[in-house]
């Protein structure tokens, strides 16, 4: 059981002791010391107005329990709250501005299995919470300095089961989702919407754009019928289906909907990494611009962009990372290669709504099938390992030992350790969201990245004497 507090939230397992799980009392805390930390920064505004939050979760079967411990420690901190109810991650983005509220909640393990759930957490932009922010909440919460209002001061709570739809007709006014030209093209698609709140908005979202939708797995009823990580491991039902219907592909999202992958037209992964990819390829295509996505992710994402004229650059691994350097370079597209796509025309957030609809409108200009579209992008293969942590493993002095060991490489330390090789790279970081060590690796073909993810999964195992 665990307790996981980074730059991604706070991210735990349901049950167990306080301060080892997210258990009732932790929801509580963290929520306790957002809301404190929101009062404190808009001190100057409390004279005149509530503060408002807006809140929404994924279908996870402890979201409606953590919703109302986290929705009424709000209210009992005085602050107004706005109640989506069943959501997505990029919903609640898009509605703390649209609410003009002073922040959000989004209360989900994303990609985690059912047994996590977790408070990730919003400025008033609807962004992530940077570092600074995040660890001031911390402190509050350590040192239980909360102080709740009275009586005629409580929050109100305003339920708005809306969002969703507004969503996709903010999506579907982008000027780069051509609507027309994905209807004449008659697609049809298989959904896996892993039982949570993308089994909504996704076949929604399809069929205003005129596709077939066939429907798996779309019963927002949080039992996650395989592990939610949209990894190929995970995903043989669809990858068959998507032959058996004749599909011309299928997508995948993750139970809060920020991460997004493809199933080919013959039943093979697109690749979560080439959601990205194939998504800013159409974008560079139509507006010329910068790029980034974090250091784990393809050089793919490189290479389309200095095709089409632009500066790539890799930030450190965490969405805010991505967000602040793209902010800095002004690209226009962005995210991770976890299938997260971030396009500031919409909001600084991963989308796959947004996702969806551009790579739909790729398709249907290019007039050919994805498995031909997947082929015209720069070939590369990821293998992607990880090590479980134990307490008695010191993961900053392994990675300084690796550092030390490879200092003659080209080598980066500004999210663990990055080992750029002529044409493979291999990059070691411990979790922000998992008590794990991923190992990343890519290479020109994949067997040579499964040998160098093996070779170095044995070094650290060496290192560490597991």
């Amino acid at each position: 059981m665990t307790l996981i507090k980074s730059i991604s939230g706070i991210r735990g397992t349901i049950g167990g002791k306080v301060g080892d799980n997210l258990t009732p009392v932790d929801a509580v805390k963290f929520a306790s010391a957002y809301g404190t930390f929101l009062k404190k920064n808009n001190s100057s505004i409390l004279k005149d107005r509530k503060l408002k939050v807006v809140i929404g979760r994924d279908a996870r079967i402890s979201g409606p329990m953590i919703h109302n411990l986290v929705q009424n420690t709000l209210v009992g901190l005085g602050i107004d709250v706005i109640d989506l109810g069943l959501s997505t991650t990029p919903t609640v983005e898009i509605a703390v501005p649209l609410e003009n509220a002073d922040g959000g909640i989004i209360l989900t393990a994303s990609h985690n299995p059912k047994q996590w759930n977790a408070l990730k957490l919003l400025n008033n932009k609807g962004e992530f919470l940077n570092g600074e922010d995040g660890a001031t909440i911390l402190s509050i919460a350590a040192d239980e300095a909360f102080d709740f209002s009275e009586v005629d001061h409580l929050g109100e709570v305003t339920e708005n089961s809306s969002y969703m739809d507004i969503h996709i007709d903010e999506v579907l006014a982008l000027p780069l989702v051509d609507v027309e030209a994905v209807k004449a093209k008659q697609f049809k698609v298989v959904v896996d919407g892993v039982n949570s709140s993308g089994g909504i908005v996704i076949p929604n979202l399809l069929e205003q754009m005129g596709v077939e939708v066939v429907k798996l797995y779309c019963e927002p009823n949080g039992h996650f019928p395989h592990n939610p990580e949209p990894l190929k491991e995970h995903l043989g039902d669809i990858c068959k289906l998507v032959v058996e219907e004749k599909a011309d592909f299928g997508i995948v999202v993750d139970p809060d909907v920020d991460r997004l992958a493809f199933i080919s037209n013959n039943g093979e992964m697109f690749g979560e990494e080439y959601t990205l990819v194939a998504v800013a390829d159409y974008v560079l295509s139509k507006t010329k611009g910068n790029t980034v996505s974090n250091m784990s992710s393809s050089r793919a994402l490189r290479d389309i962009t200095e095709k089409h004229g632009g500066q790539y650059q890799a930030s450190a691994v965490g969405e805010v990372n991505v967000v602040t350097l793209m902010k800095e370079t002004n690209a226009i597209i962005g995210g991770e290669g976890n299938g997260g796509i971030i396009y500031p025309e919409s909001h600084y957030g991963r989308d796959s709504l947004v996702g969806v609809a551009l790579f739909l409108t790729h398709l249907a200009q290019q007039n050919i099938s994805v498995a031909d579209l997947r082929a015209s992008l720069p070939c590369y293969f990821m293998s992607k390992n990880k090590i479980e942590l134990t307490p008695q493993i010191n993961v900053d002095l392994l990675l300084k030992s690796m550092t030390e060991k490879y200092k003659n490489e080209d080598i980066s330390t500004i999210d663990g350790v990055k080992i750029d090789f002529p044409t493979e790279w291999v990059h070691l970081r411990k979790s922000n969201t998992e008590p794990i060590i991923r190992i990343y690796t890519e290479g020109p073909s994949q067997k040579e990245a499964d040998i160098l993810a093996e070779r170095f999964v044995s070094e650290i195992k060496e290192i560490a004497g597991i």
